[in-house]
């Protein structure tokens, strides 16, 4: 591909994929509205340009935004400079199957192709290019594409609808937050029971009741405030949010995940928002918990 890849998004993750496509040796252009962003970029040898309107002619565009708010200002932007055109996006935020249908329509009626492709294994594995990567969307359009997926991950087909995409994440981002509850509560009993947190950590950590959010955000959640931020709280509090709505639709009950969408929401009240998400441990420790 001797195209230069469009990379719309370069926060904690998206900056290491950005940097895994250069790495393939594939011709990189990011667009971050932040100067601090753009200014991360430039150390990390990648350009950028302020809003996507700068960017050029578009061929492949991966867009790593937060919120289907922000894909949608996305779209009208290159809808309204008529740059789409036989151009292939590649969407890999989670923002629900809904966001994606609507905004993979406007995109089509003008000619582009898109690509549904949400990814897991957060920052660490961002940044080695080892991520899963969720995909779905039209044959050629997925194979047109391989390239710049296999750069940052490991590209599994899950369908051929886009959507189907996001739909897999959903089911993903409902055991990450129930893990990641689940190991603040152990740790949080762990304390009441008086053990030393890091010793236990280790122990359980060795055996049956391992995992990976257990290995990974345990470490951070003894941290506390010094616990560096991989993902923040507000993160989950969108996802979680995505999975109940997902599962309204689909008419089905989820009380563990409202158990856990619960401490992330109490995480948020209390300030946390753009603390780790390891953070949501806090709930367990203050008053009343």
């Amino acid at each position: 591909m001797s195209s230069t890849i469009v990379f719309i998004g370069l926060g904690a993750i998206g900056l290491p994929m950005a940097e895994s496509i250069a790495r393939a040796g594939l011709p990189v252009l990011g667009v971050e509205s932040s100067s601090e962003g753009r200014e991360r970029a430039a150390t990390a040898g990648i350009s950028s340009v302020e809003s996507l309107a700068d960017a050029g002619p578009l061929s492949t565009v991966v867009v790593m935004v937060a919120t289907a708010e922000q894909l949608s200002t996305v779209v009208e932007t290159a809808l309204a400079a008529n740059s789409v055109a036989g151009s292939r996006w590649i969407v890999m935020s989670t923002v629900g199957s809904d966001a994606v249908h609507r905004e993979a329509a406007r995109l089509g009626a003008a000619g582009a192709h898109v690509i549904d492709a949400p990814v897991s294994g957060g920052v660490a594995r961002a940044a080695t290019g080892d991520l899963a990567l969720f995909v779905s969307g039209a044959d050629d359009d997925i194979a047109a594409v391989r390239p710049v997926l296999e750069a940052m991950g490991s590209p599994r087909v899950v369908g051929e609808s886009v959507g189907d995409g996001q739909s897999v994440k959903v089911v993903n981002q409902h055991l990450c937050a129930v893990h990641v509850v689940a190991a603040a509560e152990a740790l949080a009993l762990t304390e009441a029971l008086g053990l030393d947190p890091a010793f236990v950590l280790d122990v359980v950590g060795q055996g049956a009741a391992q995992s990976f959010m257990l290995g990974d955000r345990g470490p951070r959640m003894l941290q506390g405030e010094d616990a560096p931020v991989r993902s923040q709280i507000g993160i989950f509090v969108k996802d979680t949010g995505l999975v109940a709505e997902a599962a309204i639709a689909a008419g089905i009950s989820l009380p563990v995940l409202e158990a856990a969408r619960g401490r992330f929401l109490r995480a948020d009240a209390a300030g946390l928002r753009t603390r780790d998400d390891s953070s949501v441990i806090e709930t367990y420790r203050t008053v009343g918990a």
